[in-house]
């Protein structure tokens, strides 16, 4: 069966998701892109990828994309819009995306009922997944606890250091770095309090498919300053404003924390020395009958030679591909909310196959 897709948003995760369904998906068929930009606008997709034109221009009109038919929206933006999700699943267009939703049972009431309105409307599924938050804290937790008679805790630690990270409005402009360091919060920005929702939700996700029973789900942030001035793409850190970010998700129930979401995060690769010292990368840890511990780190290779763009791309691709393969199981889902705990296995579509 083949799938009529739109991509929504060509930054660093989205164009990996475009050049996916163009290069490796046969049953996925490109019919529109939406695009932010007015120089993007009108543009065939193939120029946006630096290839040959593909006959499919992109569009910063809304309008134009809600009219298309399509089966699926691929939604990758930096900034989430609602009222154009629920046109989407309104006008029967089941949606996949790393932006947010990833445990909408936990959305505010007036939200899950709208998105459930929309897709009741248009018998429509929505799912959200990608990376972290998604297939490390959600999916891979799950799986390794087939593996368990009982389960006392689960940690997820991620370390990383963002000064090769060529996105610097995802750096400096949304997650705050470079601000002063009193500024961040977990509700200092909006994009902030987005972020501290996305991952809250995580933490929910895995308490309620693993009947942990939590009260609550407490949320922190730890900022500290550069001692040095640093020069990050087009942007310069400067000492003394934020240079790391230690932020703490913790379910907790009865007072005593079952579910733990650690994101270690550094601009400028200076690492506070009271911090906890994990390998770079998500170590997974799960203490119970038996305990399990497990170490993920993406890179473009492990045996050739790739440059330090190729590495940072390797995420990009991987938290892409995991709504992109998630695509027909839930277009083939009943219509509402799908999760990363209620989906079948996400598998690759494409796996061993010939170039």
């Amino acid at each position: 069966m083949t799938y009529r897709v739109i991509q929504w948003g060509t930054g660093a995760v989205g164009v990996e998701a475009l050049a996916a369904v163009l290069d490796d998906r046969p049953d996925l068929d490109l019919v529109g892109v939406r695009v932010y930009s007015d120089a993007k606008d009108g543009v065939d997709v193939g120029e946006l990828l630096g290839r040959p034109p593909v006959g499919v221009l992109a569009t910063t009109d809304v309008e134009a994309i809600l009219g298309l038919d399509a089966d699926c929206v691929i939604y990758t933006p930096r900034i989430t819009n609602l009222e154009d999700v629920c046109a989407l699943l309104a006008g029967g267009k089941n949606v996949v995306t790393t932006a947010f939703l990833f445990h909408p049972r936990r959305l505010p009431d007036a939200d899950r009922e709208r998105l459930l309105a929309a897709c009741t409307a248009g018998g429509t599924t929505v799912h959200g997944g990608g990376l972290n938050p998604g297939n490390l804290s959600g999916a891979l937790p799950l799986v390794l606890s087939g593996m368990s008679r009982r389960i006392d805790k689960i940690t997820l630690q991620e370390r990383a250091d963002w000064s090769d990270y060529d996105s610097t409005h995802i750096t400096f402009d949304n997650m705050s770095f470079g601000r002063p360091v009193d500024e961040i919060r977990v509700d200092g920005t909006e994009f902030l309090a987005f972020n501290n929702e996305l991952f809250s939700e995580q933490v929910w996700l895995l308490a309620d498919a693993l009947g942990a029973d939590i009260d609550e789900v407490t949320s922190s942030v730890e900022a500290v300053p550069a001692r040095h001035d640093h020069q990050i793409f087009d942007h310069v850190l400067t000492a003394g404003t934020t240079a790391g970010q230690r932020w703490n998700w913790v379910g907790v129930r009865d007072g005593e924390p079952l579910i733990e979401i650690e994101t270690l995060w550094t601009v400028g690769n200076e690492y506070p020395d009271q911090w906890p010292r994990p390998k770079h990368g998500w170590t997974l840890t799960i203490e119970g009958d038996p305990s399990m511990q497990t170490h993920f780190f993406s890179l473009a290779s492990f045996t050739r030679e790739a440059t330090m763009a190729e590495h940072v791309r390797a995420a990009n691709v991987a938290t892409a591909m995991q709504v992109l393969n998630a695509v027909p199981e839930v277009c083939d889902a009943e219509p509402g909310f799908a999760t990363l705990a209620t989906l079948p296995l996400i598998r690759s579509h494409t796996g061993f196959r010939r170039q």
